[in-house]
């Protein structure tokens, strides 16, 4: 059920705004997204828990708005660079979840040929340059995709996403203030969850929004909803259309909340279980985006119930295709090692 679940006057607004644009189909895709992102992540935690997988993993549950709002104001050809809490990002840039999945266990028709596993999955074919590890270690790679769009005079874009903790380091001051300098075409995404590993922004933070450091490098900055995917949509489409028309890069602040610990080891000592139920049930963005398209009519709760259960569906075949699917062979370790 989705009819108690809240719904603030600016999503409605925010669907009046895109309706025409995107329409009923790609509304509904969009929906369908979010839960086979919550639906893998869910599967990620127990097929880690049985020891399924190996490494460590950052599951991102409770963040789906963003990754769907975000890939669905770009196109097909732009680039996307992402971070260690990546899983919707792929998926939600049209990754399937088979293939995703089969790199998360670790296996050979995974995208990476299970070597990137959990935070390091990548899909260069379609332009997903990859997740990364590194705390920002892709905010200055996007300076260098811009560089070269701009040299082959193309228009598209590169979005960058990245966490709180990175606007925070050295690489993301240096990154935005090349791109400004030279006018490139990136979209600098800050998925603000709330927490650096424990640290909490508050701690961290003297300003309220981090995209008023935009101001620092005279590229516009604004702070949305990220658990409304179509405040999303409407602020990367903004950012996307002047980067297109060669006004340089924008930075987009999402503020959004992972409803899991920062990895498998964090104990969540530094926030309380009301902090983390009053986002469950008050500002999950499934059950927010599920209940405004129940309530203009384009579903109905028993479809939304479908969705589910499609999802559910997807992420099973996705584990049967990964555990039927071999590891790879030891004789290839050094393949893609060297040049």
């Amino acid at each position: 059920m989705v009819a108690n679940s809240p719904l603030l006057p600016e999503a409605i607004q925010h669907y009046h705004q895109v309706v025409e644009e995107l329409g009923p189909d790609t509304l509904k895709k969009m929906l369908q997204d979010m839960h086979t992102i919550r639906a893998f992540e869910e599967r990620a935690e127990q097929l880690y828990a049985l020891g399924k997988t190996h490494g460590t993993m950052h599951l991102s549950i409770g963040q789906e708005g963003t990754a769907v709002g975000a890939s669905a104001a770009l196109r097909d050809g732009d680039y996307l660079l992402n971070h260690h809490r990546g899983h919707g990002h792929c998926l939600a840039w049209g990754s399937t979840p088979d293939r995703m999945m089969a790199e998360f266990m670790g296996r050979e028709t995974g995208y990476c040929r299970g070597r990137g596993g959990s935070m390091h999955i990548a899909d260069v074919e379609a332009n997903n340059l990859g997740a990364n590890g590194i705390v920002a270690g892709g905010v200055p790679i996007a300076v260098g995709v811009g560089l070269s769009i701009k040299m082959r005079q193309t228009d598209q874009v590169c979005m960058v996403i990245f966490g709180d903790g990175a606007a925070n380091e050295g690489a993301f001051h240096e990154s935005i203030n090349m791109a400004a300098i030279w006018n490139l075409p990136v979209i600098y995404l800050c998925e603000n969850n709330g927490y650096a590993m424990s640290t909490a922004v508050t701690k961290s933070f003297t300003i309220e929004n981090i995209s008023t450091r935009a101001a620092s490098y005279n590229i516009p900055g604004v702070t949305v909803d990220g658990n409304d995917p179509l405040a999303v949509y409407l602020a990367i489409s903004e950012a996307a259309a002047r980067a297109r028309r060669g006004e340089g890069p924008s930075l987009v602040e999402a503020k959004t909340y992972r409803y899991k610990g920062h990895s498998r080891s964090d104990r969540q000592a530094y926030r309380t279980r009301d902090e983390v139920n009053d986002w469950i049930d008050n500002r999950d963005p499934i059950k927010r985006f599920s209940t405004l398209l129940v309530t203009v009519g384009l579903l109905t709760e028993e479809e939304v119930a479908a969705m589910r259960d499609t999802a559910a569906t997807t992420i099973d075949q996705a584990v049967e295709f990964s555990e039927n699917s071999p590891e790879p062979d030891l004789s290839t370790i050094l393949e893609g090692v060297y040049a």
